[in-house]
C-alpha cells in the first residue's frame, strides 16, 4: 500500500512539474519573442522569420531610439517620477496606516469609512483635471504625485500588517520612556521591512509605467515620461517610414538602414521592462513574504 502511495505521489508531483514547466514556457515566450524581434534585422522581421531566436542580429532599433538623446532624458524624468513618487507613497502610507491600525485612536472608524469611500467612488476625470489646473500645478510632477499620494488598497494591506504586530513591544518601549516617534522608527519600521519592500515594488512599477496621467498633466516635451516618449517616437518613426515609402515609389529605404515599427516596439518594450527586471531580484524575498503577511493579517 505504501509503495502504491509513493508511486501515486510521484505521479502527482510529475504532473505538477510538467504543468509548471508549461506555464513557465508560456510566460517566458512573449518576452523571448519580443527580445528576439528587437535584435533582428528589418528584413527578417518583415519576412516573418523571427520566432524564438534573433535573425541577422542588428541593434538598429535600439540605436534609433537612443541616438538623439530624447530617450535618455525621458528615462531620467521617469526615474525622478518613480523615486520621488515611491518615497512619498511609502511615507504617506505609513503615516496613515500606523495610527489607524491602533484602536485607541479617536475617530478611527470615521476615518476608515472616509478612506474606504474613496476606494469605491472617485471624483472623475474632468473634476480631477480642473482641480489640478486650479491648484496651479499643471506641467509639474506634483500633478502626478499629489493625486496618487495614497493607494487605498496598499493602505489597507499595510494597516493589516501593523495590526498583526505585537502591541507588547510598543508597551514595553513606552514603559522605558520611548515616545511614539522612537517606537515607529526603531521598532515598527524595522519589523515592517517585508511589507514596505513589497509596497515599494508595487508603487515603483506603477510610477515607472505611468502614461495617462503624464499625457494629461504634462505638456512640456522635456518632462515627458519614458512610456509617453516611446510611443511618440514609435509613431514618428512609423509616419516617417510611410512617407519614405510614398516618396520612393514603394521601394522604401534600404533593408540595412530601415527601421520597422515592429522592431521599434520590441526595443521599446525591452528598454522599459529591463530596469524593473533588474530591481526585482533584490526585493523578491521581501516581496513574497510581505504580500503573504499583509494579506492574511486582520
Amino acid at each position: 500500500m505504501s509503495g502504491r502511495q509513493t508511486l501515486g505521489v510521484r505521479l502527482v508531483y510529475g504532473v505538477v512539474y510538467v504543468l509548471l514547466a508549461v506555464l513557465a514556457m508560456m510566460t517566458l515566450f512573449p518576452f523571448v519573442h519580443v527580445l528576439s524581434t528587437s535584435l533582428s534585422s528589418s528584413r527578417a522581421i518583415m519576412s516573418g522569420e523571427v520566432f524564438l531566436w534573433p535573425k541577422e542580429i542588428s541593434f538598429t532599433s535600439f540605436v534609433n531610439l537612443i541616438q538623439d538623446g530624447q530617450l535618455l532624458v525621458a528615462m531620467k524624468n521617469t526615474l525622478i517620477i518613480t523615486v520621488v513618487g515611491t518615497a512619498l507613497n511609502i511615507a504617506a502610507t505609513i503615516i496613515a496606516a500606523y495610527p489607524l491600525s491602533r484602536k485607541r485612536l479617536k475617530g478611527r472608524n470615521v476615518l476608515l469609512m472616509i478612506i474606504t469611500f474613496t476606494m469605491l467612488f472617485g471624483g472623475g476625470l474632468i473634476p480631477n483635471y480642473i482641480l489640478i489646473k486650479t491648484l496651479g500645478i499643471m506641467n509639474t510632477y506634483w500633478a502626478l504625485w499629489l493625486p496618487g499620494l495614497l493607494s487605498t488598497y496598499n493602505f489597507f494591506v499595510m494597516k493589516s500588517f501593523f495590526e498583526g504586530l505585537p502591541t507588547e513591544l510598543e508597551e514595553s518601549a513606552a514603559i522605558d520612556g520611548a515616545n511614539d516617534l522612537f517606537i515607529i522608527w526603531k521598532i515598527i519600521l524595522p519589523l515592517s521591512m517585508p511589507i514596505i519592500a513589497a509596497l515599494t515594488l508595487f508603487y515603483a512599477v506603477s510610477w515607472w509605467n505611468s502614461y495617462m496621467s503624464v499625457l494629461m498633466y504634462i505638456t512640456n516635451s522635456g518632462k515627458m515620461s519614458l512610456m509617453v516618449k516611446l510611443l511618440q517616437m514609435i509613431d514618428t518613426t512609423s509616419q516617417n517610414l510611410l512617407n519614405t515609402n510614398a516618396t520612393s515609389g514603394g521601394e522604401g529605404a534600404s533593408m540595412q538602414t530601415m527601421v520597422t515599427p515592429e522592431g521599434l516596439r520590441a526595443a521599446a518594450i525591452i528598454i522599459s521592462v529591463l530596469p524593473i527586471l533588474c530591481v526585482y531580484p533584490f526585493l523578491q524575498k521581501y516581496f513574497v513574504k510581505g504580500v503573504l503577511i499583509g494579506s492574511i493579517k486582520g
